[in-house]
């Protein structure tokens, strides 16, 4: 199974934290950056591939891979008008997200525990999505509805009745017969100049028109992540979410690496 991923934004929303030159996916946690934490749970989770769709200074993840010898890895896939939103990108991943077997597509921009991915990777369901019953309710966070065991709404905005709600992690698992089918929704949200809408919203519409039990999820509650988007997500990646991914990582076996084990900070890729 491949991975393929989103990595061409901006990421405006953060501010001075990037001095406006330095993609998400190359932000460095305790000496590590994003890139060489994913590549490193992914070969420990026999991930066999690694595509990133990028876009804003891309030449410097591809200079990020060249230094960790990811070549034979990790392929690039480059999207010029990444400024013109994600669901952009995602369209031009669509020759490696309909490879014609199932697919793993995640957000770059996250930190966080390997069984997280454990929990996707193992999921009984075919298309799966991985939910977060701990999360600060406001208009930022992607949720999922849940009623009678079914997902019900997958957007930032509800409107539905439902029984409980989580964040979604941005990680998802598809066979290839749906992500066939959220290309198709892709291509269509495009033509209808839908460009601002988040990439979520093509999974969504895929999500809704589907017969019941296409998708479920997988409560992953209690486990360590984030998604940077602000500078407080960084903060708090650097306060929190770093000892409890080591703690974690210790209580289940792995034993981190020196870098993990300095104090934690946030550097610019060289």
């Amino acid at each position: 199974m491949k991975v393929v991923m989103l990595a061409a934004g901006t990421g405006s929303r953060l501010g001075p934290t990037t001095e406006e030159t330095v993609p998400k996916v190359l932000l460095r946690f305790a000496g590590k950056s994003l890139l060489e934490r994913h590549i490193d749970i992914f070969r420990r989770q026999q991930i066999s591939e690694l595509v990133l769709g990028v876009g804003f200074h891309h030449h410097e993840i591809e200079q990020e891979i060249e230094k960790l010898n990811a070549q034979s890895f990790v392929r690039t896939v480059f999207n010029k008008d990444y400024d013109q939103g994600n669901i952009v990108t995602l369209s031009t991943l669509r020759d490696e997200i309909c490879c014609g077997e199932p697919v793993l597509l995640m957000d770059a921009d996250v930190l966080y525990d390997e069984r997280l991915l454990e929990c996707l990777i193992g999921s009984r369901h075919p298309n799966c999505l991985l939910i977060d019953r701990n999360f600060v309710p406001g208009d930022e966070p992607v949720k999922i509805c849940v009623r009678d065991g079914e997902i019900v709404e997958f957007r930032k905005w509800l409107s539905t009745k439902y029984d409980f709600c989580g964040e979604s992690v941005g990680f998802f698992k598809f066979s290839a017969e749906i992500a066939e089918q959220i290309m198709l929704q892709t291509e269509l949200s495009l033509l209808q100049e839908r460009h601002d809408e988040p990439y979520e919203e093509t999974i969504r519409d895929v999500l809704l028109t589907s017969p019941r039990g296409t998708f479920a999820f997988e409560d992953i509650t209690g486990m360590p992540w984030i998604e940077i988007d602000f500078a407080e997500d960084v903060a708090r990646a650097n306060s929190e979410i770093l000892s409890r991914i080591t703690k974690a990582r210790i209580e289940h076996g792995s034993v981190p690496s020196a870098a993990e084990n300095k104090a934690p900070g946030l550097a610019m890729p060289s």
